[in-house]
């Protein structure tokens, strides 16, 4: 590994080797199969007409050894946020200070938007992102639940009839 790798805003050539990032995520965080994104979405949802998120690497040679994907979102009591989707360091490159570089970028990314706040999520048991957002000196917090409605949930979703 150099001694310093660079850091920049992510491009549509580097998509192949930020999937393969987000795999190694789904591995880590226990869910190896649960990634179902593909070359072509990602193309489309951060390239096409209306991109919808945006990314830095950490490229080290030929090599990207860490990501942070993110996009905007809204909040009906603050406005305008910034959501960190993923932050990824790839094993052998773990603490050695690219998270942070990262996470600094999508911070100043979020000060640039004029974002009036930056959101994420980390898993209870990751007991060394916890440790490290904390050392950041962000809040995790432990009162909202998640809602989901997966691929196959929003097929099935039956809507109310219409009183009209």
């Amino acid at each position: 590994m150099t001694s310093s790798p660079t850091l920049r805003r992510g491009r549509e050539e580097d998509l192949p080797r930020v999937l393969a990032l987000i795999q190694e995520l789904a591995a880590y965080e226990r869910e190896p199969d649960a990634v179902t994104n593909t070359l072509e979405m990602m193309r489309h949802d951060g390239f096409g007409p209306a991109p919808i998120f945006g990314f830095f690497v950490l490229e080290n040679g030929d090599d990207l050894i860490g990501l942070a994907l993110f996009y905007t979102g809204y909040s009906t009591w603050k406005g305008r946020m910034l959501y960190l989707e993923d932050l990824v360091v790839t094993e052998a490159a773990r603490r050695g200070g690219y998270g942070r570089r990262l996470f600094d970028a999508v911070v100043a990314e979020a000060q640039r938007t004029g974002a009036q706040r930056m959101k994420w999520q980390v898993l209870d048991w990751n007991e060394p992102a916890i440790a490290f957002y904390k050392k950041l000196g962000a809040t995790v917090e432990g009162e909202w639940l998640n809602g989901n409605l997966s691929a196959d949930d929003l097929q099935a979703y039956h809507f109310a009839e219409s009183s009209e």
